[in-house]
């Protein structure tokens, strides 16, 4: 664990340094967000004498001049490559920008971010673990072994989900839901448990992120609507209730706004909780150094306590990255089992069947 924390605040110590010797004071919030945003490079250590290593990603615009594709070492020996260069201040700050018609515009940006590598490296490794599991099945009978290592503790969990969120929540279509609702588990825990690392091929947060956070919440709203049943949209639009009601259609406008309430839910709490560990543990980071200048015994005292408060922080990050995932499978799970409701004759039927 001090391994980690000391790979971790390498680079804040060094920019810590930097300010300093620059007469600028340490400028906690600058470090934290420019952790927490997204890049154009992976960042992996920084060198006792200053020197940044860090690998380029390929970035690749359509600007008004046609498309171009290089890394951000261009524009760090030039400033400005082919028109283009990274904005450092106003709405588009951290992007890459271009100048048309007196003003910054945003070209169509297909970079391959840090982020959009984090996604990847936890897609990748979500399926050779799978693929691995899989092949340990057809080697063996389920009858006459029992999994043992990863392919006994996937078996375990997805028994779990399946058994004790997926069944319950959705009904007997359950089957149906089950490898997307797996999927976005494994890739959720997955995802956060990597962003918790603070070297590569960790350290990028992709829970974090509104915008991945937002595609998982659209992938359940679709899952719910153009999944459900006419009894489900009957209730949203039509509902049971006495007929001054109809008239005045407060109820359907309420459930029809609750359609994308619900998703917006799902994405927010991913998104707040994830963004909210990572911030508070980088915040803790910078108190050492925030608190070098004030003496050897303030500052040593201060850094003991930061490393404590980081230490429970971690570990506490360990649960939230699992517990973020389970809550965001079982919601998804009680919504997409909320839209297979049938008719309650349908549902007397299939009781006394």
């Amino acid at each position: 664990m001090s391994l980690l924390l000391l790979i971790g605040g390498g680079r804040i110590a060094n920019a810590s340094e930097t300010h300093q010797a620059e007469g600028e004071p340490f400028n906690a919030k600058e470090l934290v967000l420019g952790h927490l945003s997204d890049s154009y490079e992976w960042h992996i250590m920084t060198t006792a004498k200053g020197k940044e290593i860090a690998i380029p990603l390929p970035i690749i615009v359509r600007s008004s001049t046609g498309w171009h594709c290089f890394t951000l070492r261009k524009l760090h020996e030039a400033g400005e490559y082919e028109g283009l260069y990274v904005a450092t201040e106003g709405k588009y700050a951290g992007k890459i920008v271009e100048d048309l018609d007196g003003g910054q515009h945003r070209p169509l940006d297909l970079s391959l971010t840090k982020t959009a590598c984090g996604i990847l490296i936890s897609s990748l490794i979500l399926i050779v673990m799978f693929l691995f599991t899989a092949r340990w099945y057809r080697r063996h009978d389920k009858y006459d072994y029992h999994p043992k290592g990863l392919a006994g503790i996937l078996e375990w969990l997805i028994n779990s989900l399946v058994e004790n969120i997926i069944k319950p929540c959705v009904g007997e279509n359950y089957l149906k839901f089950a490898p997307y609702l797996l999927t976005a588990f494994f890739f959720i825990f997955i995802s956060n448990l990597l962003g918790l690392v603070p070297f590569f091929p960790g350290g990028a947060n992709v829970t974090g992120n509104i915008a991945v956070t937002l595609v998982l919440a659209v992938a359940t709203f679709l899952a719910v609507n153009l999944c459900g049943t006419k009894e489900y949209y009957k209730e949203i639009f039509w509902p049971e209730v006495p007929i001054f009601l109809k008239a005045f259609p407060l109820m359907p406008l309420i459930e029809f706004i609750g359609l994308f309430t619900k998703p917006f839910a799902l994405m927010i709490r991913l998104f707040a909780n994830i963004m909210a560990g990572h911030s508070i543990i980088l915040s803790l980071s910078c108190i050492i150094f925030a608190t070098a200048h004030l003496g050897a015994a303030m500052s040593g005292s201060m850094t003991f306590v930061a490393v404590l408060f980081m230490i429970f922080m971690n570990c506490l990050e360990l649960l939230v990255a699992f517990l973020q995932a389970y809550v965001f499978t079982m919601l998804s799970s009680v919504f997409i089992g909320l839209a297979q409701v049938k008719g309650h004759h349908k549902q007397t039927e299939n009781t006394n069947n």
